[in-house]
């Protein structure tokens, strides 16, 4: 029993740690690039957090335990919604922006649908899974374009350049930072600093690529770690792989999520803490499934109970928000408690009735 809970907590460290590596590198690397933020945001950021939940949904599919994978994604959801926006709203109440109201709620809602219509039969296939990665990529489009038309109606303040931004020669927005000539009576950089400076920025992107590869060969492992240890797990406890997929992957994996919410809703940035949440459930549900699936050809078999039970509670999660967000246009303290009380009871039900 103890090799394969070290395997799987291996595998988790693992992932969560790849997932940093490949968020703060690609992050970087795209804005050498000349990328704008909120392409990067929408995109290398969004995608990096979900990382762990990709990594695993291959190699659980490919390892023959489709219901790992998809156990994976509808206890992720669940914990997403109901403990990490809980745990965010029981902190501070939490606002709703325009955005959120508009575009991300319908999406999620939309997207828990068409997952559950999918499944329905028992078994998802390669065709389910492009149909559910061209949702993303339609999610991804109607987000940039949203975001780029919000920024152009209504122009916010300049974003100043952060010490590491300047010394990197990079804009938050647009890039590289124009070099300004030094006025009149102001000191001369010394010629050995600017040949520092100049031979560092030549090995700042190919350090980056190397930092981004490893990210993304760490993943792969602790993918591979963490899937073998919860199969043998899930043998040697004598319960099915889905209801490990629910419980101890599914709140392993939304360790990202975690550090980002929490961080971001200390800092009062609460409308990133949300978005976070609810962007990374809809990339979940389309994006990951859809890769998996279609990188592993095939039709994946579903445990019974995730389509008649967990499945639907995941959508039912999902419908919920719905009258929270609506209801004032923010997830009050009380509204929060509530939904940290909710994943109590149904993680006590998942334990009581499947363990």
């Amino acid at each position: 029993m103890i090799a394969p809970i070290l395997s799987l907590l291996i595998g988790l460290t693992a992932l969560i740690g790849g997932a940093e590596l490949v968020v703060r590198s690609g992050s970087k690397i795209a804005s050498r690039l000349g990328i704008p933020p909120i392409v990067i945001g929408l995109t290398v950021v969004s995608i990096g957090t979900s990382a762990p939940e990709l990594a695993v949904g291959i190699d659980a599919i490919h390892a023959g335990t489709g219901s790992l994978a998809i156990g994976n994604i509808a206890g992720t959801n669940v914990v997403n919604i109901l403990l990490l926006l809980g745990l965010s709203a029981a902190l501070l109440p939490l606002p709703l922006d325009r955005q959120t109201l508009r575009l991300d709620l319908p999406t999620i809602v939309v997207a828990s649908l068409l997952f559950w219509a999918l499944a329905a039969d028992g078994t998802l296939s390669t065709f389910d899974g492009a149909v559910l990665f061209a949702s993303a990529l339609a999610y991804t489009a109607l987000l940039i374009v949203y975001v780029r038309r919000q920024r152009a109606a209504g122009a916010g303040p300049e974003i100043a350049h952060t010490e590491a931004e300047v010394s990197a020669g990079l804009d938050a927005r647009t890039g590289p930072v124009p070099l300004v000539p030094a006025a009149p009576g102001d000191k001369a950089i010394p010629t050995a600093a600017r040949t520092r400076t100049t031979n560092a920025g030549r090995w700042y992107l190919p350090g980056q690529l190397v930092l981004l590869a490893i990210g993304l060969f760490v993943i792969v492992k602790g993918a591979d770690w963490l899937v073998g240890g919860a199969e043998e797990l899930a043998r040697a406890a004598g319960v099915s792989d889905a209801f490990i997929g629910l419980t101890i992957v599914a709140i392993g994996t939304s360790a990202p999520e975690l550090a980002t919410t929490l961080l971001s809703t200390i800092r009062g940035e609460r409308d990133i803490a949300i978005g976070n949440l609810i962007g990374s459930s809809t990339f979940n549900l389309t994006l990951v499934l859809g890769v998996s699936l279609l990188v592993t050809p095939g039709t994946v078999h579903i445990d019974p109970t995730l389509v008649s039970l967990d499945i639907p509670i995941m959508v039912a999660v999902a419908v919920l928000c719905i009258p929270v967000f609506l209801t004032g246009r923010r997830i009050s303290r009380t509204e929060g408690f509530l939904f940290i009380a909710a994943y109590a009871v149904y993680l006590g039900f998942l334990i009581a009735t499947r363990a």
